[in-house]
């Protein structure tokens, strides 16, 4: 069993590495930046102060490419990587820069299996939909269990992941969806990508803090030395192999905003200091 998060009050940027350099935020955004389904004043806050302090601000999702787009151009952040590390996008010179995992050609290709199984699977398994976000998606398809739906039991989410298992696809659980694709992404192969496009070389993880909620996350937190889940990720961690090393005691985005008010202390500190 994974080390248990220690509580966020523990958290210094002393452990993020041995310089106590910081350099960026990266973050879900379902029931890690929102709550009960609406984006946190305090938390959407957070991210422009982390950015006028000079940390890059990057959303790493599972949400589809029309919302990175939009993400991307109109909110405080560096960069987006989204659909679970299968594209990146980041507003360069008065233009969107976008990547993707996969050339045109596989993604239409991919497409069209996916959208095969997404017939199998609302016939398989009742009460379960596309996620209303499908038809702005680029690489994944998402199935919905409680966002636009009336929340499903454990045994459905499983039945929806055995399909997706079964057609051979990748699949990972948020806390709203069941996302598959067809192909090797995730969202951390996703961040490395994005990183390099958007500012060359390998990302140095330990300067780098990750806040997540559900089981998708579960790649980030085993890769960062330091990860927070908000206490809402308490849900998922027996579907987990990998756990934040700190957890808040709020949910969703006023989690989050508790936990950058504790750092935007510790770095006030440092320039008293």
């Amino acid at each position: 069993m994974p080390t248990p998060p220690a509580p966020i009050r523990s958290l210094t940027l002393g452990e993020l590495n041995e310089d106590a350099d910081l350099v960026g935020i990266l973050c879900d955004i379902d029931d890690t930046l929102t709550h009960h389904g609406r984006l946190v004043p305090a938390a959407f806050a957070a991210l422009a102060e982390a950015q006028a302090r000079g940390l890059r601000v990057v959303p790493v999702t599972g949400r589809p490419y029309g919302w990175a787009d939009q993400i991307a151009r109109m909110w405080p952040v560096d960069g987006v990587v989204a659909e679970n590390g299968g594209l990146w996008c980041w507003m360069g010179d008065r233009k969107l820069e976008l990547g993707f995992v996969q050339d045109s050609a596989t993604r239409q290709h991919n497409r069209t299996r996916l959208d095969a199984l997404a017939a199998t699977i609302l016939d398989a398994v009742p009460g379960c939909a596309l996620a209303s976000d499908q038809a702005f998606r680029a690489l994944d398809l998402a199935v919905d269990f409680c966002e636009d739906v009336p929340p499903l039991p454990r045994s459905a989410i499983d039945a929806i992941v055995a399909q997706f298992d079964a057609a051979g696809a990748t699949c990972k659980v948020s806390s709203i969806h069941v996302n598959g694709w067809f192909g090797e992404f995730d969202k951390l192969a996703g961040f490395r990508r994005f990183h390099a496009d958007r500012w060359g070389g390998e990302p140095d993880l330990s300067r780098w803090l990750y806040f997540g909620d559900s089981a998708n996350d579960a790649p980030m937190f085993a890769a960062f030395p330091r990860s927070v889940g908000v206490a809402n990720v308490s849900d998922f961690l027996d579907r987990m192999d990998a756990w934040p090393t700190h957890i808040t005691v709020a949910p969703g985005g006023e989690g989050f905003a508790e936990a950058m008010d504790l750092l935007f202390e510790q770095l006030f500190e440092q320039l008293d200091g």
